[in-house]
């Protein structure tokens, strides 16, 4: 706490006149944090801005009671962000989730019932051991839930997660990429919310739509990353030298990237594609008109888009556009 208030004052002066759009509080778990800690936060933001905004908060199911969903609308969040992953417990177990799938019913429950109207869950498909009747269950229990918002992710042996160094003992385990496809689809089918990007269903995330517009955002605490003034920048990683860096008013950030001018639009052409609504019509070059004939884009609207096939084949999309 005493590193995210003095990265407020030290960052400061570039948000003096600027209107904060959203705030996102994510992982880590903050909702593990005394939501008076939060409180104080939040009132620090409102001594210079309005936060007449999403103010999103990422909740562990396990964490969720009256009182701590109390203090969250007492002190102006407006949407709650919950990872359950799944409603199978074995799945939950697998993932390594001290929750239940009945803890996280009943904390979305709770969240509604005290008034949270903007709750947004997480779904996982591609797990191992899952099969299709397990999904299918996880979804069946998602069309009885009060939520308004659902990301839908795959899992990927990201290093250096637990789940990369387990790649080897749980891959033989994992569905068939044609389970993998029908999995896919039955979520698209299902999922009783309207799509409007590749994995986000139902009302829009503010606060997301901003990372796929480019829209500048500032990053606090350790590791955090922000995008400001053309460039990309990182937090230092370890949490006493972050703190330290700022007691002795020095940056607290150890990475630094600026793309050229053609690698940026690049990269935010590729990142609004995963918008369904597209992106602005950009100057026809070869290697677009390539993925036109391919099938993996079209020209609707006056807007690029990817068609239901791109939708499926995005990483590569994003890889032709982005490298070439």
């Amino acid at each position: 706490m005493d590193g995210l208030f003095l990265e407020w004052q030290w960052r400061l002066p570039k948000l003096l006149g600027k209107t904060i759009t959203s705030l996102y509080f994510g992982g880590g778990t903050p909702s593990q944090l005394d939501p008076t800690h939060l409180a104080s936060l939040l009132d620090l933001i409102r001594q210079t801005h309005s936060l007449d905004c999403e103010i999103t908060l990422e909740l562990n199911p396990d964490d969720a009671t009256s009182s701590l969903i109390d203090a969250y609308l007492k002190m102006g969040i407006n949407r709650l962000s919950v990872g359950v992953q799944s409603f199978d417990n074995a799945q939950l177990k697998t993932l390594g989730r001290l929750h239940t799938s009945q803890t996280a019913q009943k904390a979305i429950h709770l969240a509604h019932s005290r008034g949270f109207k903007n709750i947004s869950i997480d779904l996982m498909y591609d797990l191992p051991h899952q099969t299709l009747t397990t999904w299918q269950h996880t979804l069946n229990v998602t069309k009885t839930l009060p939520i308004s918002h659902l990301s839908l992710y795959n899992l990927t042996f990201e290093e250096p997660s637990t789940f990369h160094r387990k790649q080897k003992s749980l891959t033989p385990h994992l569905p068939s990429e044609e389970e993998s496809y029908k999995m896919h689809t039955m979520a698209i089918d299902q999922i009783p919310l309207e799509r409007y990007e590749i994995s986000a269903f139902g009302l829009p995330s503010i606060h997301n739509i901003g990372y796929w517009t480019a829209r500048p955002f500032l990053g606090f605490g350790p590791s955090a990353f922000s995008y400001w003034e053309g460039k990309r920048f990182r937090n230092i990683l370890n949490l006493p030298k972050y703190t330290q860096a700022l007691q002795s008013k020095s940056s607290p950030v150890d990475f630094i990237e600026e793309l050229s001018p053609k690698a940026k639009t690049r990269e935010l052409l590729a990142i609004r594609l995963r918008l369904l609504n597209g992106a602005p019509l950009p100057p026809m070059e070869p290697d677009i008109e390539k993925l036109i004939t391919k099938n993996w884009l079209k020209i609707e609207d006056a807007r690029l888009k990817l068609t239901e096939q791109g939708l499926l084949f995005y990483d590569s999309v994003a890889s032709e556009l982005i490298e070439l």
